[in-house]
């Protein structure tokens, strides 16, 4: 399963995962009529997107239609922005990333998760590979709570979060 952004919100959002609201649009208008003080996120299939000048901060609905009317029609990496996610901008105190994906090299499914944050993850695997946990997840039994244990526990979340993240995780 390849998600955009707003595509796997909806789909944390039927199994209880705790996300920020947000709306999908196409068009600058439609990001008008959203906006306060936002972030206008573009929607494509890639990483990169804040370095390309796909993610950008919004203060009030007019600069939020400015930033989506430069986001909108972009090329990313190949891929033309067709449509924005506009979320509530909030401070951000820590950020952390977890990524489920097909391992086609072996041949199976693997969890990437780093207590760094996803900005930039190959980045930071490549410059500090003991940051970014990669624990491989067998098809049959998917994660279980031993399973999202051992997640968190590999990527090193704080021991004060640890019960959180794994209940997190095992909703995944």
């Amino acid at each position: 399963m390849d998600l955009m952004e707003y595509q796997a919100k909806e789909l944390f959002a039927k199994h209880d995962v705790p996300l920020t609201p947000g709306i999908v649009a196409e068009t600058v208008d439609e990001v008008r009529a959203a906006a306060g003080r936002v972030v206008v996120k573009a929607q494509v299939k890639t990483g990169g997107r804040g370095k390309a000048g796909g993610v950008k901060l919004a203060a009030d609905p007019d600069e939020a239609a400015a930033r989506a009317g430069e986001i909108l029609g972009m090329d990313i990496k190949g891929h033309t922005v067709k449509r924005v996610l506009v979320v509530p901008a909030v401070d951000i105190a820590e950020e952390y990333y977890f990524s489920f994906l097909v391992d086609r090299a072996n041949r199976a499914y693997l969890c990437i998760a780093s207590v760094e944050g996803g900005v930039e993850i190959e980045e930071v695997a490549r410059t500090n590979p003991d940051a970014v946990a990669q624990i491989p997840i067998d098809p049959v039994t998917g994660v279980d709570e031993a399973k999202a244990r051992q997640i968190v526990a590999t990527a090193k979340f704080p021991p004060e979060l640890a019960d959180e993240a794994t209940a997190m995780v095992g909703r995944l």
